[in-house]
Parts: structure tokens; sequence; C-alpha cells
């Protein structure tokens, strides 16, 4: 797409018809190499005239386009602190080629607050997904996890997947959740970061994702949109001028400045907020560290309790039936209340239940069969989705999610407080006698 964006079905539909008409292609087997280590163009005399390979340097693009958006100087001068430290993993992929550009010759980071930012094309034999399971150097070196490092951790980690377009932030042993990452960037982004200075358009969230941002949309009276999984949605939302910030519970977080999710940008945002909060505490005795930034978020806005249950390789037999079940469970409200006051009597009752379905307000179009869901008085959810559900089986992924406005009931272990919500989802979706499983294959 000209906007750099994915494709949308529109486009992608009569890209497959257009395949339908091709009876054959021309390889051409003889084409010199290019040297795509040196930056320049190529030129090649072809059977119908002279063509051009040309090599330039993404990094470079890539740096001023980030400088144009954040003060590289105030996060400068909080990377130069004695009492700051940083790192941040790129897990083996593509993000390590931008992370010495960025953070080391630009912001003076030390090259050892660098992790596995060398690319590798089987990235170093692990596994480039940026959470709490697969960063496990990162996670150690926070503080967290059973492995933890025995030197203090660093205030500030950041990871990104293999083509550096999701992210995980964290500080001193502490996780920020994907949910609550894109609700504070929103909520600081004005005062934080340059290129918001003169406001939002809007801000945007998957359906899975937390309500968490929409909470701060509520209160800065911004534009709000919640969308089908998939960032072509917000994609659209941005071309028409509608939103500015958005994310996704699966580590996607980004803005209008491209079109897709970006997690170096990410990662630079969350500098920016830290750079910010503490511009006139560098030299005093204690920074603003990434939780006090997320505690004082919970005592503004409210915490978003949330995990995800996955249930990978079900049979896809099965898991269709489990759906079924739920859609017709949700034609009487009566009856899902009376079953969870069967299973929990100290659990809010559901007050709406449908299929998610989105009207995109730039195109008008509608995609149906997004995700069940079951929506609480007090605003918690739950939230099924189904994905692949070929030969090899399906995977159900379970959202849960409680919202609590008491600051005083905001520091709480997630699992802790999910945990009635949690045995509500499983008895209610009858989760073990349609899969037969007792537990989900991933917890995040």
């Amino acid at each position: 797409m000209e906007n750099g964006g994915p494709a949308p079905e529109g486009i992608t539909d009569k890209i497959y018809e257009n395949t339908k008409t091709i009876k054959e292609y021309f390889i051409a087997e003889d084409l010199p190499d290019v040297d795509i280590s040196t930056v320049g163009v190529t030129s090649f005399a072809g059977p119908e005239g002279q063509f051009d390979v040309e090599v330039f340097d993404s990094a470079s693009d890539y740096v001023k386009l980030m400088k144009s958006i954040f003060d590289f100087e105030s996060i400068r001068k909080l990377l130069s602190s004695p009492k700051f430290s940083f790192c941040y993993d790129a897990l083996h992929g593509v993000g390590g080629a931008y992370a010495n550009r960025i953070f080391v010759e630009e912001l003076g980071a030390q090259e050892s607050s660098l992790l596995n930012c060398t690319p590798k094309e089987d990235f170093g034999g692990g596994h480039p997904d940026p959470n709490l399971t697969y960063a496990k150097e990162l996670v150690a070196r926070m503080g967290l996890g059973k492995s933890s490092s025995q030197d203090e951790p660093p205030e500030f980690g950041a990871a990104s997947d293999g083509d550096a377009d999701r992210n995980m932030i964290l500080g001193k042993r502490f996780f920020v959740t994907p949910s609550d990452s894109v609700a504070i960037i929103a909520a600081n982004a004005v005062e934080s970061i340059p290129y918001f200075s003169s406001g939002l358009k809007g801000v945007a969230r998957s359906m899975p994702t937390s309500a968490a941002l929409d909470v701060v949309a509520k209160h800065l009276n911004l534009k709000f949109f919640e969308v089908p999984t998939g960032w072509k949605f917000f994609g659209n939302l941005m071309d028409a001028g509608l939103c500015s910030v958005c994310g996704e519970e699966s580590f996607g977080t980004g803005s209008d400045h491209i079109r897709e999710k970006d997690g170096i940008w990410a990662v630079l945002a969350w500098l920016s907020i830290l750079a910010y909060k503490n511009k006139a505490n560098l030299g005093g005795e204690k920074l603003v560290t990434v939780e006090d930034i997320v505690r004082q978020h919970w005592t503004a806005y409210g915490r978003h309790y949330y995990t995800r249950y996955d249930y990978e390789n079900v049979d896809a037999g099965a898991a269709k039936e489990l759906m079924a079940y739920l859609v017709k469970l949700q034609s009487s409200l009566s009856e899902v209340n009376e079953i969870i006051n069967g299973i929990r009597s100290d659990v809010s009752k559901v007050v709406h239940a449908d299929e998610f379905e989105y009207k995109d307000p730039v195109d008008g179009s509608i995609s149906k069969h997004q995700g069940i869901r079951y929506l609480f008085e007090d605003g918690s959810r739950l939230v099924f989705r189904l994905s692949g559900t070929g030969s090899e089986g399906a995977t159900i992924r379970l959202y849960i999610e409680q919202y609590e406005k008491d600051s005083s009931k905001t520091g709480r272990d997630s699992q802790d407080a999910l945990a009635p919500l949690v045995e509500v989802a499983l008895k209610l979706s009858k989760m073990e006698e349609f899969t037969g499983r007792t537990a989900p294959t991933v917890i995040t």
C-alpha cells in the first residue's frame, strides 16, 4: 500500500483474483550480483531497457524520522544520568541494526546496555517474541523471573521482536502490560513527545486489548475507536486523520508516523515519558521510575487487571462447538447470570453479550464474528476468540479483564485479583468439557 500499511481485504481479494489469470512468468537466471552492503545504484540492461537496483540505508531514514518525533536531547540527558540505567534486547532480530545507531550513537547509551543486537537468521536459536517467557535474558537482568540476575537491575528495560514491530516494556522488577503501555503513552504524549504537542487526534485499540485506553480517552475527551485485531483497521483511521496513538494486547504499539506498529518507537516513547517526569529531578535523590509512572496512572485512572489464556492445537471441531455454545448462551442474559451466580456470588452481573462486529467509520466495510464478548456491570470483560481452524487444530484465546477504580486495591497480584473471573470464564464456557484441557498452553 502507498501508505506503507497492511493491504486491506479489498486489495488482497483483487490480487488473488489476478493470480488466477497468470499463465507464465519469467526468471532472470543470469542477473549479476548486487552488492547490498554498499549504498548506491546499480544499473542493468534488460530486454525492455535499462533498470536500476538501489541500495539505501533504512537506518539513516529511520533515525531522521525518530528525531523529528522525539526530543533526543532530553532523552540523552536522562541516559547520561548516573542514576539511570537502561537495557534493550533485540532478540537477535532486525531491531539490533537500529539500536546501536539510535541508543548508542545518537543518545549516548553504553554498548553494554544492548543485548542480542546482532541480527541472526536463526535469532541465535531463540524465539524472538518480546514477552516474559521468551525474552529470558532481559527478564533475568531486570530482576524478574526465577533466574534473576544477582546484579542491581536497570531502571528501564525493553525488547522488540524479530522484525522490531512489537515491544515489551519493563521497569526494575516490574512488568508493564501492553494494554497499560498504550494507555500510559496516550495519557502522557502531549506533554512528553514533541510530535504530539498540539494534541492527539484520537486513540484506538484492538477489541481484546484491555479498556485502559478507553478510560484515558474519556478523561481527555479524545475520539476513541475499538477495532478488530489487525493493524489495517488502525491504518484506515490514521489515513482519515482520526487516530494518533493505538495498540493491541499482543505487544503491538504505534502511532500515525507510519502505518505499522513500531517497537523502537514505543521504547523511545517510554524514554521520553521518563525524561519528562525526571527533567527537574536528574540531580535529585531519586528518579521517577517506570513502576512509579504505572502506579500513578492506576491512581488517576484505575487499574485494568488483565490476563490471556491460550489453548493451542485444540481439536477444531471441539473449538467450534465451544464457540457456538457461547453464542447460543448469549440469547438469555438471565440464564447467563444464573449460571454465573451458581459459580461465584462475588462476581458482577453480565449486562451485555454479543459477537463483536465492526463497521469501519472510514470506508463503511463491516467485519463480523470478531470475538465473543461478555461485558459485566462493573466494567469487567470476558472475551473468547478462535483462530487457526485448520487440519492441525485451533487456538482458543480467552481474555479476562477486571476494572478496579479503588486506588487502595490496585496493587494486588494480577492472577489473584482475576481468580474469581477466571473460574467463571472456565466454567461458564465449559472449557474442559469441550476441549479436554485442564489448563491453558500459555498464560500471558
